[in-house]
């Protein structure tokens, strides 16, 4: 088992249960301690796991979220490839919005030149750097700045959305499950999502594979309200068969 394999199961165990231990994971993967705790720290660096006495257990537990910078340095292949796909659900012209969010980001980065657009965002560092192109017309969503996302959040950014129509809302997520639907630790950073979705015609939906399954204090929307999914071939067959069947179209990039 490559080292890869080896923490995404780790991940995967601490998830399910709460807790991994690392002298039981050592037995089990038929590895040294001390190749365990180096999982643990490459894992807890990637902003998915704290490290605690003897072992460590998921950030999700200790209601933790990932400054935006470290969530940045994670799955940025996985995360260039969703962005590059989701270039397929741009309208021709018209109006879009682009979540704050590291995957989101990646998307800023490749939106095409030749295309005019009006782009509505709620993250400072994405409208400055869309502000300069001379193809776009970009609204930025005011309000308070959360410090870990980088994103505005509370009335006024939430009540301009609630004149908008916009064509198609490119959103991001920390969690995904069909039971739980989308959610994410801030509940006023959930409220601007679930106006987002609301007001968009389309929703698509950007999240890497390491987003399904987890669980987070507040919900913005159901799996159902999500048009389209685009994620990257690390989501299993059988999540992808679930998402699926609850109503949006699945793309793996």
């Amino acid at each position: 088992m490559y080292a890869e394999e080896r923490q995404q199961e780790i991940l995967r165990r601490a998830r399910a249960i709460g807790r991994v231990d690392v002298v039981t994971l050592a037995e089990e993967f038929q590895v040294t301690t001390e190749t365990i705790r180096r999982d643990l720290t490459a894992l807890e660096r990637s902003g998915v796991l704290r490290r605690v006495h003897g072992g460590a257990i998921p950030v999700e537990r200790l209601g933790f979220e990932p400054a935006l910078a470290t969530r940045d340095e994670v799955m940025t292949a996985e995360k260039e490839r969703i962005a590059k796909a989701a270039l397929a659900e741009l309208p021709e012209d018209g109006s879009i919005i682009i979540d704050a969010g590291s995957t989101t980001g990646r998307l800023v980065q490749v939106l095409p030149l030749d295309r005019e657009l009006t782009v509505i965002v709620n993250s400072p560092p994405l409208a400055s750097a869309l502000a300069t192109r001379p193809n776009l017309s970009v609204i930025m969503l005011g309000g308070r700045v959360r410090g870990r996302t980088l994103a505005t959040v509370d009335d006024w950014a939430l009540h301009p959305l609630s004149n908008l129509n916009v064509d198609v809302a490119f959103m991001a997520t920390n969690g995904c499950s069909v039971a739980k639907g989308l959610t994410t630790p801030d509940p006023a950073e959930a409220a601007m999502k679930r106006a987002m979705v609301r007001a968009a015609e389309r929703c698509v939906l950007l999240a890497d594979h390491t987003k399904f399954g987890n669980t987070y204090l507040a919900r913005f929307a159901a799996i159902g309200e999500i048009d389209v999914l685009i994620t990257d071939t690390g989501l299993d067959d059988a999540t992808v068969a679930e998402i699926g069947a609850a109503g949006p179209e699945v793309v793996r990039a």
